[in-house]
């Protein structure tokens, strides 16, 4: 299998003409492709909500080619029709060990919805941009049907959908608390988080315990709860019949049944569950759910290692969407095509934000070899012209970053390292990211590198720091990142100029923002560049009022901001913010915290973006609304 894959690789860096790929250099789709291979039955089939693009920014082809990488026989049914005869849910059989969900690189609503709850402009991760490719709640709506059909077979859910409604949570779109994603969709486990590690151990497990290396064996789903009972996966969620011993590591939320009674105990919950995500002393969770299902939310898996992570990375992708696909175009891949993640995870701990809910606040970092390595793949791409759109990651000045002391980082039950303050332990030392670029820019074919994600600017203007020599690397970083890796305009996240509302949303005072500006304004003007900063900006976030938008809209004119990035708050499962916004209270200090809830009052605080209302905002609001509005989307 090894040198099978080495030979992929090779082939795949020097074919570069993607109408005449070889089919087989994709994981297989359809029966035509699985019985090219030689392949009587499959060990994992994966259904995935995305359409299928080969590359590591989309998570159905990495958990497929982690599962390929050990030895497994894996194919992958992208977007399947959910109605008629199922036939897409019966053209490959039943698999050996499970068939996996995995429903999309977004969460199936915000990638359909706005704040709003109209109808966004396109599905980015659907061919031509089609809303039609996928039902609403993919999980849930797949699982059902594989049950229907497959009712021995176990069902593994996976992605942000399943990650972040693991437990009890609010959803916006129906206007309710939800119990776990299990108990609606009917699925056996979840694995939460990125899921290379417990898909990994979660199949070696089931081929050591239950085959025994025998071919012909399968895997039911009551064999799989059986084993799982003797030998728990870290990073996966089950659901149990029976109350579980629990010991001194043990924490049991308040019910599912608790919670729809009194939201107050919904939002003590929470600030459990993210201590315990963001700890790397993390204990087991449970939560009731009926009179006989309780949630047992086994502790994450450690930070991966660098190898680990570049061996998710160093797969052989081809980078390229299915050939199914050819003529048609897939926005989310237009994007990303030549674009490099350098790293997961996020320490900012923004309130409003799933990242550290789903890949932790803990830098996992790409080695430079592997990140050079894939950029070398870019150059020789059909497309490629010279330059990289990104060579960011959820952030993009957090490369290599953490604390400096481990053991204090062991006790620390912080959400973020750099709210209120940037945390003394925390190395902000800008050194390897500067000598990443350097070597990215001097790969041949390089012509410029840009950092197309959001830049932390509290990071680069950390004067606290006693590492005086991090801050002189600061300093070097911001003039090089300015001049030589900016497009025109630069990305950052400032999300409100009142501070009351910044400390809800853990976010650093506006007064940093114009430090920045004014760093930034400087540097361009001894350059000569006539570069722009993009400032991005939210309304009707928690704590967030009428007067903050107006007060928002006063200073940003003042500083000659035309405001473009701008969005309305959307509550998502498992934040602060979301948490904060359906029960009314702050889940850390359990204080009433006012929010925008009506259509009207988040159009309200939205228009402040683009214009002051007049004395008497509410008649002229009405009737803009009436007057330019589209219909709201029905729900189905």
């Amino acid at each position: 299998m090894k040198v099978f894959l080495a030979v992929i690789n090779i082939f795949r860096t020097f074919v570069i003409d993607f109408p005449f790929f070889p089919i087989m250099l994709w994981l297989p789709t359809t029966k035509k492709e699985v019985e090219q291979r030689g392949w009587q039955q499959l060990d994992v089939i994966l259904f995935s909500g995305d359409a299928y693009v080969d590359h590591p920014a989309f998570g159905a082809a990495v958990i497929g080619r982690i599962l390929e990488s050990i030895g497994l026989r894996v194919a992958i049914v992208p977007q399947p029709d959910w109605h008629g005869d199922y036939r897409d849910f019966r053209k490959l059989g039943r698999p050996r060990l499970f068939f996996g969900v995995a429903p999309g690189a977004m969460d199936s609503m915000v990638n359909k919805y706005t704040a709003a709850r109209r109808l966004r402009y396109e599905d980015a991760y659907s061919p031509d941009g089609r809303h039609d490719q996928r039902p609403e709640y993919p999980t849930i709506v797949y699982t059902r049907i594989l049950k229907q059909l497959w009712p021995d077979a176990p069902v593994v859910l996976g992605g942000i959908e399943a990650s972040l409604r693991r437990l009890t949570h609010y959803d916006y779109w129906q206007e309710q608390l939800k119990p776990s994603i299990l108990v609606d969709s009917g699925a056996d486990i979840i694995t939460y988080g990125m899921g290379e590690q417990p898909t990994i151990a979660l199949c070696r497990l089931m081929e050591d315990k239950l085959l025994h290396g025998r071919e012909e064996a399968v895997v039911s789903a009551a064999d799989l709860h059986r084993l799982l009972d003797k030998y728990p996966v870290r990073q996966t969620v089950r659901i149990h019949r029976n109350a579980p011993i629990g010991d001194d590591r043990t924490l049991t939320l308040h019910s599912h049944a608790d919670c729809l009674h009194d939201r107050r105990k919904y939002a003590e919950n929470f600030r459990h569950i993210e201590e315990q995500s963001n700890s790397l002393q993390p204990g087991r969770i449970v939560q009731q759910q009926g009179d006989e299902a309780y949630a047992v939310v086994e502790p994450p898996f450690p930070p991966m290692t660098t190898s680990e992570i570049d061996r998710s990375f160093d797969l052989p992708y081809t980078r390229l969407p299915h050939p199914k696909y050819r003529g048609k175009r897939i926005p989310a891949y237009d994007m990303i095509r030549h674009s490099v993640n350098i790293h997961r995870g996020c320490f900012g701990g923004c309130a409003f934000c799933t990242i550290s809910a789903h890949q932790g606040k803990f830098i996992m970092s790409r080695s430079k070899e592997s990140i050079l390595r894939e950029v070398r793949q870019i150059t020789q791409m059909a497309d490629f012209k010279g330059y990289l759109s990104d060579l960011g990651g959820p952030s993009a000045n957090m490369y290599m970053m953490g604390g400096r002391d481990k053991n204090r980082c062991l006790v620390c039950k912080r959400p973020s390292c750099i709210h209120p303050g940037v945390c003394p332990n925390l190395n902000t030392d800008h050194r390897p990211l500067l000598d990443l670029y350097r070597a990215v820019d001097a790969v041949p074919g390089i012509k410029k590198s840009f950092i197309g994600s959001g830049v932390r600017y509290d990071l680069i203007l950390d004067r606290a720091n006693p590492a005086r020599q991090a801050d002189a690397t600061a300093a070097k970083y911001a003039e090089e990142l300015i001049t030589r890796h900016v497009s025109g305009r630069l990305k950052v996240a400032p999300e409100h100029t009142e501070d009351h509302v910044l400390r809800l949303m853990r976010k650093p005072t506006f007064d940093l923002y114009y430090k920045f500006k004014e760093l930034f304004d400087r540097v361009c003007r001894r350059h000569q560049l006539p570069y722009q900063i993009v400032p991005y900006f939210i309304s009707s976030h928690p704590g967030c009022t009428e007067q903050d938008m107006a007060a928002l809209s006063r200073k940003t004119r003042a500083l000659g901001l035309h405001l473009e990035q701008v969005q309305d708050f959307t509550p998502t499962p498992m934040t602060v913010s979301t948490t904060a916004w359906a029960s009314g209270l702050h889940p850390y200090t359990l204080e009433s915290v006012f929010s925008a809830r009506t259509p009207e009052q988040k159009q309200r605080q939205r228009s402040y973006f683009f214009d002051a209302p007049p004395a008497k905002p509410h008649n002229r609001n009405t009737q803009r609304t009436q007057r330019k509005a589209k219909p709201r989307q029905k729900k189905r």
